[in-house]
């Protein structure tokens, strides 16, 4: 029985911080697979959005803080196109750069100290659970908050991917040349798009500080690789599936299986150094599965027909040696 209620301890941990890890995956299913842009600001933006909203909600303002978080995460996003549109830097150089100075500016926001810690600050989370004392659903009240969240948002692109303007964002990713003729400026989609992007990262940063109670200076390090495997998991399951609400889910299950792996790592006690190799390993697998699997077929026949040649070269020396 303490065995079940380990695993199920276990289970809702993972679902927890899988839900928060999936708003990031979110931001990067809007700037990588929207506006095909691989914005390598995300791990600064969302230790910079953790830091914001921490020392907000430890000011009193836990609800506050989550506006105020992803303003910060807008503002490293709008930083990041204008690098981008305005000064002709490329985007992944952008991004690096971006994430290089917000390290400093993070210091600065945390009063020059590598750790905040918020064990008796009130959070969303902390409130939720007020709300919900006396209940059944008590004890879910952290994943009631994210999955809240994580529905918020899902909703928000699936609306707004479909307006005028999202549509632009979307034509901007897929042919900015069209979008040109098209008397629709680029710069200003890009600019659109990666301060949303920075604000949902920089959201599920803040939500994670809450979560764990603490913010360090590195929270976010490997974030970006993190949602980018999530992001391809999620898009295995696809099929033709085109429907931005359906993308959209499935970017957030690949999140949960993401979080589900490294959850059975830690259950097999893997050292935390090795966690990283673990991300690098399934962002591998995410990424050349589609591949793997087109070329399995040429593969197999390449395979049989060396298996067939062998098999009639041995036949033919056994022939020999016996005519000899």
């Amino acid at each position: 029985m303490q065995f079940f209620d380990q695993i199920g301890g276990l289970l809702q941990t993972a679902v927890e911080l899988g839900l928060i890890s999936s708003i990031t995956v979110l931001a990067l299913f809007l700037s990588y697979s929207m506006l095909n842009i691989c914005d390598l600001s995300t791990d600064g933006c969302f230790t910079f959005g953790a830091a914001v909203g921490a020392v907000v909600a430890i000011s009193g303002h836990p609800y506050l803080s989550i506006l105020a978080a992803m303003g910060a995460g807008a503002l490293s996003g709008l930083v990041t196109a204008i690098l981008q549109t305005k000064m002709g830097i490329n985007s992944l150089l952008s991004g690096i750069i971006v994430n290089t100075g917000l390290f400093s500016i993070i210091m600065v926001v945390m009063g020059e100290r590598p750790l905040l810690n918020m064990n008796f600050t009130d959070t969303v989370f902390t409130k939720m659970k007020e709300l919900l004392k006396d209940t059944f659903l008590g004890q879910y009240h952290k994943i009631i908050v994210a999955l809240i969240a994580v529905i918020l948002v899902v909703v928000f692109l699936s609306v707004f991917l479909r307006t005028k303007l999202g549509l632009a964002i979307r034509a901007t990713g897929n042919n900015p040349d069209m979008v040109k003729s098209s008397s629709i400026n680029p710069a200003f989609t890009t600019i659109v798009g990666l301060c949303i992007s920075g604000s949902f990262t920089a959201l599920s940063g803040c939500l994670l500080a809450q979560y764990q109670k603490s913010v360090s200076s590195d929270l976010g390090s490997g974030r970006v690789t993190i949602a980018l495997a999530s992001l391809l998991i999620g898009g295995i399951f696809l099929m033709k599936q085109s429907r931005i609400t359906g993308r959209a889910i499935f970017s957030v299950v690949g999140a949960l299986i993401f979080q589900m792996v490294y959850t059975v790592a830690l259950r097999f006690n893997m050292p935390a150094y090795m966690l990283k190799l673990v991300s690098a390993v399934i962002v591998i697998i995410a990424i050349s599965a589609p591949y793997l699997k087109k070329k399995f077929p040429e593969f197999k026949r390449s395979f049989l027909h060396g298996r067939y040649l062998s098999k009639l070269r041995t036949e033919n020396d056994t022939g020999d040696k016996k005519d000899a």
